[in-house]
């Protein structure tokens, strides 16, 4: 009986002092209620998640704040897929140069990048740019992807036939890169911008 009135106290303190004294973490919420009942932390930590399945206490997961500025943005998890296109794009732009015709096994790995760099990513960054937040879902963003690819690459190809370059594999490449890494770098500041709003 005594054990069940010491719980019941407990109990009582941490949705008391929720009310009270508000604390942001879980950690805050155990000190605070160790000033007034001398427990270990675990036995709180037990009483808390006990609360929380009896739908008593509702904890809540506090979102990592937005970087100000759009360097910080760069740099944060929330710009990891522009990262992961970087590195793609120059994985590929790495393997055009490298890995000649001729290397079989090799030749595939060029393939695959290969095609991914010009049926996917210039379209992606260019979709991302211009709806820089979730307002499509995932089949249709990559939908779209497949269509831009396939319309910007053919634009390209046909604006580098009338340079002095012509059309070849360095100059195709070179451009794509370039036109999809200006397309990221543009989405990830419209991106920026529409999360502070």
């Amino acid at each position: 009986m005594q054990k069940k009135e010491s719980a019941a106290t407990i109990d009582h303190s941490i949705m008391r002092i929720i009310r009270e004294k508000s604390p942001e973490t879980v950690e805050q919420l155990v000190q605070l209620v160790r000033l007034e009942h001398p427990v270990s932390e675990q036995e709180i930590m037990e009483h808390i998640l006990r609360l929380q399945n009896e739908r008593k206490l509702i904890l809540k997961k506090h979102p990592t704040p937005l970087p100000v500025t759009v360097r910080g943005y760069f740099f944060s998890t929330k710009a990891m897929w522009y990262w992961i296109i970087v590195a793609l794009s120059l994985t590929t732009t790495a393997t055009v140069f490298t890995i000649p015709e001729e290397a079989f096994p090799m030749v595939y790995v060029r393939y695959v990048l290969g095609s991914i760099f010009v049926l996917l990513l210039p379209g992606y960054c260019f979709i991302k740019a211009l709806f820089p937040i979730k307002e499509l879902d995932d089949i249709e963003r990559v939908a779209l992807s497949l269509g831009m690819s396939l319309a910007l690459v053919p634009v390209t190809v046909l604006l580098l036939s009338y340079t002095p370059w012509g059309i070849r594999t360095t100059p195709i490449i070179l451009s794509l890169l370039a036109l999809t890494l200006a397309f990221a770098t543009t989405a990830v500041w419209r991106e920026h911008q529409s999360q502070l709003k």
